[in-house]
């Protein structure tokens, strides 16, 4: 057995996957916008699942106060850009995944280029004005967004990629004001992971479970519940 197919075995071997899945996820392309709470967790599933190519995407520097829950950093981290320290620690577990990192401000006029020719987008980021970027950045380019959220103990997941599904903007068309958001280490990493598993369902020609749905969980009681998502057939966005 090869090296390749040595390391990812027991994924292989699941059911409906084997060699051809994945050799999708060794050729397929992934941007990461955030490599923060939800960023870490999805950027480290992808790593080890054997997604060959990733675009971190950050500007911000390591502070203390993100180490509850942001461990792809250390306390030797502080100070330094979050995509530096994160590209370091996915390397040093998986040296064959191309990781590209881009210490940069998402924008309107940037996201274009910042994703470039990526097969899905994950949005793991704490801003509305940013993830609307994203978000009509991923209908231009016909792919899939997975939205990822936190506020405390809450979390929540879905994917939007129109027209089989709404976009973004069609759900969240107004940017509420930015508020620091109270969270627990583990919630991030619970739905940063969930976020990881239907980007890697689809990069593995599986199909993804909650486009046009989303995934709301309550951790303080575990109880979860799902949304029905339609598209607004006034969105401005994807209409």
């Amino acid at each position: 057995m090869n090296y390749h197919l040595s390391r990812y075995h027991r994924q292989v071997t699941m059911d409906g996957w084997g060699s051809e899945a994945q050799e999708r996820l060794s050729s397929s392309r992934a941007f990461i916008a955030g490599v923060g709470g939800l960023g870490c967790p999805v950027a480290m599933n992808l790593v080890l699942a054997g997604v060959g190519h990733l675009r971190i995407c950050d500007a911000d520097t390591v502070d203390i106060t993100n180490l509850n829950r942001q461990f792809l950093h250390g306390e030797t981290d502080i100070g330094a850009l979050k995509t530096s320290s994160a590209r370091s620690s996915l390397l040093s577990v998986n040296s064959n995944v191309e990781i590209k990192a881009f210490p940069e401000k998402i924008t309107a006029e940037n996201v274009d280029s910042l994703v470039g020719d990526a097969d899905i987008i994950l949005d793991c980021l704490d801003n509305f004005t940013a993830r609307h970027a994203i978000g009509q950045c991923a209908v231009r380019k016909g792919i899939p967004l997975v939205h990822g959220a936190v506020w405390g103990m809450e979390g929540r997941i879905a994917v939007f990629h129109p027209p089989e599904a709404p976009c973004l903007q069609c759900v969240f068309p107004e940017a509420p004001e930015p508020v620091e958001t109270p969270v627990l280490g583990a919630v991030t990493s619970a739905v940063g992971s969930m976020q990881a598993i239907e980007a890697v369902h689809f990069l593995a020609g599986e199909p993804v479970a909650l486009k046009g749905r989303m995934l709301i969980m309550d951790f303080s009681a575990m109880s979860f519940q799902e949304l029905e998502l339609s598209p607004d057939p006034e969105c401005t966005v994807c209409s």
